[in-house]
């Protein structure tokens, strides 16, 4: 007969499937330090040397790594989802922030419209707790942290949607956005009029997230970004003509 003995699961095994699970559902994040070894084993309810197995597996498998004298980390694993070479091409020429915008109007929208209807009500709330922290940075003159926190809102969307893949994929490329690879979006807040524009498109995306109509939560996606994508046109052709005036200017002052 096919059936074979099942032995009991090794606690070790436990421990990986679990801090595997945290990892790839978004709420272990990479970067971040994992607690001592005895607070993580008192927590798990697991022996150390069991803990230190299943923290052994991870390194292979390259889902954790160790700083000296540091501790644990969950690895850097959408890091690697873009080769730097691949990342200078993109930092290098506009046709890739404009397909950037296209693809987060895409995947976004499809989020937005998932979270309007798949969110917890606990997701609501952390959608709506975001955007009344990006109220209250509004009335501040330094854009820096309306700006992180639109990211935040964002992020919390698409972990709204409850897709795994969307969200690992989306958190890679708002990690490159971060760093200014596609545009710098502390540009997209610096003037006042913009940035109540764009308080007033994360007031339509939340409004119809909490109000669960995924349609318009789709339709207010759809208006940020392109919106986002029309200011961005405008601003890298008042950058060329400037840069053509300059030269006019330089040289009028030759003649």
């Amino acid at each position: 007969m096919p059936f074979q003995r099942i032995d009991a699961e090794k606690l070790s095994q436990s421990v990986v499937r679990q801090i595997e699970q945290l990892i790839l559902r978004g709420i272990l994040r990479p970067g971040e330090r994992l607690p001592s070894e005895r607070e993580l084993s008192e927590r798990l309810g697991v022996s150390r040397p069991s803990l230190r197995d299943a923290i052994s597996e991870l390194q292979d498998r390259g889902l954790l790594s160790t700083r000296a004298g540091a501790g644990i980390y969950v690895a850097d694993v959408l890091g690697s989802a873009f080769a730097p070479a691949l990342i200078r091409l993109f930092a290098d020429h506009d046709e890739a922030v404009f397909d950037y915008i296209a693809f987060r109007r895409d995947l976004e929208g499809v989020a937005a419209a998932r979270a309007a209807t798949s969110a917890t009500e606990t997701d609501l709330k952390v959608i709506d707790t975001l955007f009344r922290k990006m109220e209250a940075a509004h009335t501040k003159r330094n854009p820096t942290d309306e700006a992180e926190l639109d990211a935040q809102f964002h992020i919390a969307i698409i972990e709204s949607s409850h897709n795994v893949i969307m969200l690992h994929m989306m958190r890679s490329m708002f990690d490159l956005l971060k760093e200014g690879v596609f545009y710098n979006r502390q540009v997209m807040f610096k003037q006042r009029n913009t940035r109540d524009i764009l308080l007033e498109h994360h007031r339509a995306m939340n409004e119809a997230i909490q109000a669960r109509d995924p349609d318009a939560a789709r339709e207010a996606v759809s208006d940020h970004l392109t919106f986002v994508e029309n200011a961005l046109k405008q601003q890298k052709r008042l950058e060329r003509n400037e840069g053509i005036a300059k030269l006019r200017y330089a040289h009028e002052q030759e003649r």
